[in-house]
């Protein structure tokens, strides 16, 4: 993990996480300059590195501050950009009253320098509005906590996800923020730049397996994938839930919906790092697609009561992870279908005996 390479000083924020293979890398680019960004690139090279020209990026002009070196073995890049967050509440007259949007390419970013933690692969940027007329933000404030992973396994802490060596994840957390109405309810928009011939596609996967992840059966992915031959090239996975607590256990969790994925009709912000590596052609060379994710009961009063929501999603390379059913599941299917065969041989074998004891106490006629 690197922050701010090349550069020696902590009033912006820009972290480096690359992972070698063996025959490629992945380079992970988290940003907070503009709206929080991460760039996703995969190279076909074992040495490919990132570059940054600090003055370009810094400049109102950032277009090719940001490159990797060599160009050529660039395979593939993305972006997901974490744009605004809504608050809304429903009147009695069930009409939705949105409050003034925060858009996050307005606020203000503590250093991740105090939060990196070059062993547990972690890091965190937290940000209030840069002004705060309602001073929602006076006792809170917006975080993205990122993880990184050098293997396969699954997270202790609910929603418990599954993950790879190819993965990240990225924990979106409002604590202490005061919301604006009695049942308040909040809105996150994400939106994701691809490359000409991708297309990003909404998957949706339920499973009768909720060991993991108490209550919640609904596994959603939004899948990058190539036009040409159909294959995923890059995902951002995570189950149906948020949660109202630090230490999140079943009963915290919070309902979490996703609305339909659209094409972008905005710009993004110049200032971000995705004008710095995709240039000018954001929009028209490169395409952006949105989707709205909302964290709330049907009264909004989960967050009321406890002024904390956490939601947790896994963005990566390739296929997402997929959960396969736990020892307990099959053993507990085993049991309730193996039980009435076996009852079923038993009764079979009983039958059988009887009538064959029944035949033989007739003596023969001869």
């Amino acid at each position: 993990m690197q922050y701010n390479p090349g550069w020696n000083n902590s009033s912006v924020n820009l972290l480096h996480v690359r992972a070698v293979g063996p025959g490629d890398t992945l380079h992970y680019v988290w940003s907070s300059i503009g709206a929080p960004t991460v760039l996703l690139v995969a190279t076909e090279s074992r040495s490919s590195a990132l570059c940054v020209n600090w003055t370009q990026l810094l400049s109102p002009a950032p277009a090719g501050a940001i490159w990797i070196d060599p160009p050529s073995s660039v395979v593939y890049s993305a972006a997901v950009v974490f744009t605004k967050v809504f608050e809304y509440s429903e009147a009695k007259t069930l009409e939705e009253l949105f409050y003034p949007t925060y858009d996050l390419s307005d606020f203000s970013w503590d250093s991740i320098n105090h939060t990196l933690n070059h062993t547990a692969l972690t890091a965190e940027f937290t940000g209030i509005p840069a002004t705060d007329p309602s001073g929602s933000f006076s006792n809170g404030s917006l975080a993205f906590r990122v993880t990184a992973y050098e293997a396969s396994g699954r997270d202790g802490p609910l929603p418990s996800l599954l993950h790879t060596a190819n993965s990240s994840k990225v924990e979106f957390v409002l604590a202490g923020v005061a919301p604006r109405g009695n049942s308040s309810r909040f809105v996150l928009e994400v939106a994701t730049v691809e490359e000409t011939g991708v297309v990003q596609k909404l998957r949706s996967a339920r499973s009768i397996d909720d060991e993991y992840t108490p209550t919640i059966f609904e596994m959603l992915s939004l899948v990058a994938e190539s036009q040409n031959d159909s294959s995923t090239l890059s995902f951002l996975q995570w189950k149906a839930t948020a949660y109202g607590s630090q230490t999140p256990r079943r009963e915290d969790s919070i309902q979490c919906r996703s609305r339909s994925l659209q094409a972008a009709n905005w710009t993004l912000p110049m200032s971000s790092i995705v004008h710095a590596y995709f240039g000018e052609g954001v929009g028209s060379t490169y395409t952006i697609s949105a989707i709205n994710i909302s964290f709330g009961g049907e009264d909004g009063k989960v967050y009321q009561e406890k002024r904390y929501l956490s939601w947790s999603a896994l963005l990566g390379f390739g296929q997402p992870p997929k959960d396969t059913f736990s020892p307990l599941i099959i053993s507990i299917m085993a049991v309730a279908l193996g039980t009435p065969m076996v009852m079923l041989l038993v009764g079979s074998c009983v039958v059988l005996f009887a009538q064959r004891k029944r035949y033989s106490e007739y003596e023969p006629i001869n």
